[in-house]
Order: structure tokens, then C-alpha cells, then sequence
């Protein structure tokens, strides 16, 4: 009992208390910020060990000095996102905090440099900045390099960031037109078999690129682009035979492509022009049998300086904190397994050696 209430004092002695005032007072910003019952400031709590208390706007935060001054900053970034936007003020809600603490995470690691540079993109919506290094990392290249790889996990941003940065690049007039592409392999389906034209047949397939040009342009916009063929979206067949000039091409689910789909894909880029390769090679959908072109590619081009390869982990995942804790507990299962069976071809060739003597 002695030693538990000497450890607890310990602790007590370390803790760090930050009291400060939100200006300029606003009770309906203040309400967006808490969220309902205070439930965003739950949050900060729970995930960073903290304690929190408020009367009115004046704040107090109490925990380990690292996480108060995490907590202070993230408090102080959300009332900022609270700024009326067209006189309506902003709301805070809980996927705005998991991404505001995610980064503030990412703040006290040692990263790389370009986390220190202002690395953003900029939409007629508003501007899209990165929630990590690696993040930051994956647009900084993006903008250096004509061809970009992004590998890694669902959530980690791989799509959403490289329509941004096409639709960055369109407004700035650096390009003609965006293309859309990704091979049509799905589990037991086929395209020929969905209703309509050919852009209604793919459009589900390639909803993610969708609703983010809608986010970024807006519908009427990007209906009104794809109707002037300034944005195309076609499957990857259809890009043999064609030389794609001041165009920003993006290939998504890229691990389903071939061998040779890959490197038609790759050497359709003209003078120009910018591609984005996303993909994640954990979850391929070929046949059984065939070599994903994307494992492919980073064999091969792996020394290429022209071109860039970016590798997302589960802690690059910026939805909600269980879609990482997923993506976490596949990546262990797969190693266990592979490790599994390597030993069992390790013991299968001792067994082969010991009958052969």
C-alpha cells in the first residue's frame, strides 16, 4: 500500500498543468469544439492520458509534459477549425480530433526533414495538408517526380492525395485533363455484366477517385469536366495504343494489374505529364498464379531516380483508430503465417537431406 501511494506521488510530481484562455470567447464555437457531453474532449483524454477541465473558455490541461503540450495544441488547432465559414460555424467532429491527435503524434517523432517543410496542396474547396510524414512525404514526391508510387494499407490517404494534387494541377493550369483509370478485376464479377455504357458499367469501381474530385470540385463541376473528356475515366485496357500528354494519370488499385499492364500502363506517359501508381499489395484479386504488376514494378524500378516509391504502414492510417488496429492484426497473422511456412520448408528439406545420406 506504501509503495503504491509513493509510486502514485511520483507520477503526481511529474505531471504537467497548462492553463489557458480560447480567444476570442464564442459559446457556439466553444460547443463545437467540446462536441456533445464534451465527448471530443473525451477523446483527447483518453487517447493522449490526459485530464482536461473548462469553465467557459479558460482550459486547464493536466498530464505527462509531452501529452499536456500535445493536448494544449490540439485544443487550440480545433478552435481555430471552428471559424465560421460563411457565417455557419465549422463543426468539430470525432474524425476531425483521431486526425488533429494522429498529427500531433507524428510531431514529436524524429521525421524526416520535408515534415518541416511547408508541404501542401491547394483546391478551390480550401487547402489539404498532410497528417504525417509520410503523408507529407508522399505529396512532397509527387510534386518532384513525374511517376509516384503510393503502397500501403486502405485509410492511409494514397488516393485521396493524388486527386488532389491532379486537381492542383489542373486549376493551375499545369495540365490539359486528369485521367482516371484502374484494371477491372474484381472476385467473381464481371463488368459486361452491369448495366449502361461504359462509364456506367466502371463508375463503381471507381467511386473513391469520384467522391473525391466531388469533395474538391464539386458535382456539377466534375460532371461538366468529364462531359468536355477534361476528366476520363476508362478501365486500363483502354489505355494501350495511347501517348497521354499534359495529362495527371492515376492508376488506383494497382496490385491487380499485370506484368504487362504495368509496363503498358508506364509507358504510355508523354511529355507533361504526371502518374500516380496506388496500390496495395496485400490485397490482390488476380487469378491464382499470376504476378501482380505492382510487386513487379518495385523489383524493377526499384533504382529508377526517376521515379518515387512511397510505403504506408498501419500507423499511417489516418480513419478511425480501429481501422489500424485491422490493418495491425492481418500484417502480424500474415507474418505468423509466414514464418510458419518457411519453418515447415526448412524442415522439409532437412528431412529430404537426412533421406538422401
Amino acid at each position: 500500500m506504501l509503495a503504491r501511494l509513493l509510486q502514485e506521488a511520483i507520477l503526481s510530481s511529474q505531471l504537467k498543468n497548462i492553463e489557458f484562455y480560447l480567444e476570442p470567447a464564442d459559446n457556439v464555437r466553444l460547443s463545437s469544439l467540446c462536441g456533445p457531453f464534451d465527448e471530443n474532449l473525451k477523446q483527447i483524454e483518453r487517447r493522449l492520458g490526459v485530464e482536461i477541465t473548462h469553465r467557459d473558455n479558460w482550459f486547464k490541461v493536466t498530464g505527462q509534459p509531452v501529452q499536456a503540450k500535445a493536448a494544449t495544441d490540439i485544443v487550440k488547432g480545433l478552435y481555430i477549425d471552428t471559424l465560421p465559414v460563411r457565417g455557419e460555424v465549422n463543426e468539430i467532429e470525432p474524425d476531425n480530433v483521431h486526425l488533429a491527435i494522429t498529427e500531433a503524434n507524428c510531431l514529436e517523432q524524429d521525421v524526416p526533414s520535408v515534415w518541416n517543410e511547408e508541404v501542401y496542396i491547394k483546391t478551390r474547396r480550401g487547402v489539404i495538408k498532410p497528417r504525417n510524414p509520410n503523408q507529407s512525404q508522399y505529396v512532397a514526391n509527387i510534386l518532384r517526380h513525374d511517376i509516384s508510387f503510393g503502397i500501403g494499407p486502405a485509410g492511409t490517404g494514397k488516393t485521396y492525395l493524388a486527386v488532389a494534387a491532379a486537381v492542383d494541377a489542373l486549376e493551375r493550369q499545369e495540365i490539359r485533363r486528369i485521367l482516371l483509370t484502374r484494371p477491372a478485376v474484381e472476385a467473381g464479377e464481371k463488368l459486361g455484366f452491369l448495366p449502361g455504357d461504359l462509364t456506367q458499367k466502371i463508375d463503381p469501381y471507381l467511386r473513391p477517385l469520384y467522391d473525391a474530385l466531388f469533395e474538391m470540385l464539386g458535382f456539377e463541376k466534375v460532371e461538366r469536366l468529364i462531359e468536355k473528356n477534361v476528366i476520363e475515366v476508362a478501365p486500363l485496357a483502354y489505355m494501350r495504343g495511347r501517348t497521354l500528354n499534359d495529362a495527371f494519370i492515376i492508376l488506383d488499385e494497382s496490385q491487380n494489374t499485370t506484368t504487362e499492364q504495368m509496363k503498358m500502363f508506364l509507358t504510355r506517359i508523354g511529355f507533361n505529364s504526371k502518374a500516380v501508381i496506388t496500390g496495395d499489395i496485400t490485397q490482390v484479386d488476380l487469378p491464382r498464379g499470376a504476378r501482380s504488376g505492382l510487386r513487379h514494378a518495385i523489383e524493377v524500378l526499384s533504382d529508377v531516380d526517376e521515379i518515387s516509391f512511397n510505403f504506408f504502414k498501419s500507423h499511417d492510417v489516418v480513419r478511425h483508430p480501429v481501422v489500424a488496429r485491422i490493418v495491425e492484426a492481418y500484417e502480424k497473422k500474415e507474418e505468423s503465417e509466414r514464418k510458419e511456412k518457411a519453418e515447415k520448408e526448412r524442415l522439409r528439406k532437412e528431412a529430404k537431406a537426412n533421406q538422401a545420406e
